[in-house]
């Protein structure tokens, strides 16, 4: 499983949205803050947008398809808070069209862990 997950990980990061793209440029290279941040990491049973291991802040962008898988997320996001993670969803309009809100609530966050 663990194998599939991080093939699975890699084509993910090939094959990145517009919005995740645009946040990532941001993130990489610890341009926020001093932190790391990893794109499209297998943490449990899932992979994650974006983490950050030291605040334990996960950033999930999602897209259309999220509206209808609403207790997938829900139950996800339950698993995650219960390793200790708090986990920040975006829309992809909102990074698209607001980038510096964004990354401005990513970085209130980081600072309240």
């Amino acid at each position: 499983m663990k194998s599939e997950l991080t093939d699975l990980a890699r084509s993910l990061r090939k094959n990145s949205t517009d919005a995740e793209r645009l946040l990532w440029g941001y993130l990489r290279g610890r341009q926020l803050d001093s932190l790391k941040f990893r794109r499209q990491h297998p943490l449990g049973n899932y992979i994650v947008d974006f983490i950050c291991l030291e605040k334990k802040i996960i950033i999930e962008i999602d897209g259309g398809q999220h509206a209808t898988s609403k207790e997938y997320d829900e139950e996800r996001d339950r698993w995650l808070n219960n390793q200790g993670f708090k986990v920040l969803r975006f829309w992809n309009n909102d990074v698209i069209k607001n980038i510096d809100g964004v990354i401005e609530v990513i970085r209130q966050n980081c600072l309240k862990s």
